[in-house]
């Protein structure tokens, strides 16, 4: 077999391409762009959001020949589990002579997709948020152009943990059914439906996973990613997301409400403390362009889908999930300015409603939640601005346990500084 030290790499500027279709072809790239593009900054060391990894010479390959000719992976990834799943993939497509194309899809709005037939495979690997996939990626999925006949696959990373010796499976909850129903009806044959336990990220809600723990599990998930990728690869079709569809399918309420409210809430639980060297790595790096600097200090606005990317990556550990002013907060919420908004809204009895029954009771929800929200945002800004002074920065950051050493941040392993292609 040729060794991988023979493929090349090739790495273009996609503000000179004109699609996709060029990497399938070979064709030299022109000065006019049809993909649309936000000027994000990439991950450090992930220079483009565009990598050919190209193959010239296919001979050496005939003993594992592939059903495919041509792979294109779009990936989205906070902190780097989606994009080391979509990396293993493509390196199984080199060793089998594939064309594989990695698309980092937060560089793009929209992309525009060569026409394609059953020797072109598609694959979508992105990160679980909220039991569901995050809207960038549902943006994407929504956004792509239709396309009848062609296969693809989807793969979530959807947190894993492990006891002692027992790996513990993270639940994904409507993340696979809902872009597999998008791409559907959309045309595309849907060929593979793969989640992959990676190590959680979350660390606003646990400490990031020991080191040695999560080298265990990427250990574990690069196997499995690896045999899934040589069986799409071979044509198998691979349907591991069914495994766990009654768990899946009694969290899908928790996933409609996070879409829905969750995730704006807990957009407001970031802070940065005095720590804080201003460097505006965040703002930078922020895939959604979700944080300004406001009052010379990070500001994270409502479009945070909480990838953890910039807690993880801030290089003065500065950034912090504020649990004291978000847990009080919430109290005051639901235990006072809820109730007392409901009760004036109806005593003014705009509306004649039967203050019992399913209707008004999701009404009564529905509508705490909002205030919830809008008093979450006043809150916000209020916490945002007291931070300029030295106690109350100081309170905050210490009710918060990212504060403290044994809150681990969380790195993937051969992540965004990593330039290996092969293995």
């Amino acid at each position: 077999m040729k060794s991988l030290m023979h493929v090349e790499e090739q790495v273009f500027d996609f503000g000179k391409v004109r699609d996709i279709k060029h990497f399938l072809t070979f064709q030299k790239p022109d000065t006019k762009s049809t993909i649309a593009h936000k000027p994000t900054t990439p991950y450090p060391g992930d220079d483009e959001p565009i990598k050919l990894f190209a193959n010239f010479d296919r001979s050496n390959y005939n003993d594992m020949e592939s059903k495919y000719q041509g792979i294109i992976i779009y990936y989205f990834s906070g902190t780097g589990n989606a994009r080391r799943t979509a990396e293993w993939i493509a390196e199984e497509a080199e060793h089998r002579g594939v064309l594989t194309t990695l698309v980092n899809i937060e560089h793009f709005e929209i992309a525009d997709m060569p026409p394609a037939d059953e020797k072109t495979l598609i694959g979508f690997c992105s990160p679980t948020h909220g039991f569901n996939l995050p809207p960038v990626m549902l943006r994407f999925l929504w956004k792509f152009p239709k396309q009848k006949g062609t296969d693809v696959f989807i793969i979530n990373t959807r947190a894993g943990m492990k006891m002692s010796k027992l790996f513990l499976p993270g639940l994904g909850g409507v993340a696979q059914y809902y872009a597999a129903l998008v791409l559907w009806l959309k045309g595309y044959k849907i060929k593979g439906m793969q989640p992959m336990d990676l190590p959680s990220n979350w660390i606003s809600i646990h400490p990031g996973l020991k080191q040695k723990v999560v080298d265990s599990i990427f250990k574990r998930c690069e196997r499995k990613t690896r045999k899934f990728a040589n069986k799409m690869l071979d044509g198998k079709r691979v349907y591991k997301a069914l495994w766990s569809l009654p768990f899946d399918l009694a969290v899908a309420p928790i996933a409609l409400l996070y879409f829905i409210i969750g995730r704006f809430a807990i957009a407001k639980t970031f802070v940065a403390t005095g720590k804080c060297t201003k460097c505006g790595l965040c703002v930078k790096q922020c895939p959604v362009n979700a944080i300004k600097m406001i009052r010379n200090r990070p500001y994270w606005t409502f479009s945070c889908e909480s990838c953890m990317r910039c807690m993880n990556n801030c290089p003065a550990r500065a950034i912090e999930t504020s649990h004291s002013f978000t847990i009080a907060l919430w109290w005051i919420i639901l235990s006072f300015i809820a109730p007392w908004s409901l009760s004036k809204i109806y005593n003014f009895n705009f509306i004649n409603l039967n203050r019992q029954g399913f209707l008004v009771g999701l009404l009564e929800e529905a509508l705490t939640w909002f205030i919830g929200l809008i008093v979450v945002w006043l809150g916000y800004e209020m916490i945002h601005y007291l931070m300029q002074f030295k106690v109350f920065d100081k309170l905050v950051a210490y009710t918060s346990f990212t504060k403290y050493k044994f809150w681990r941040r969380y790195k993937a392993p051969g992540g965004f500084n990593s330039k290996k292609v092969g293995v």
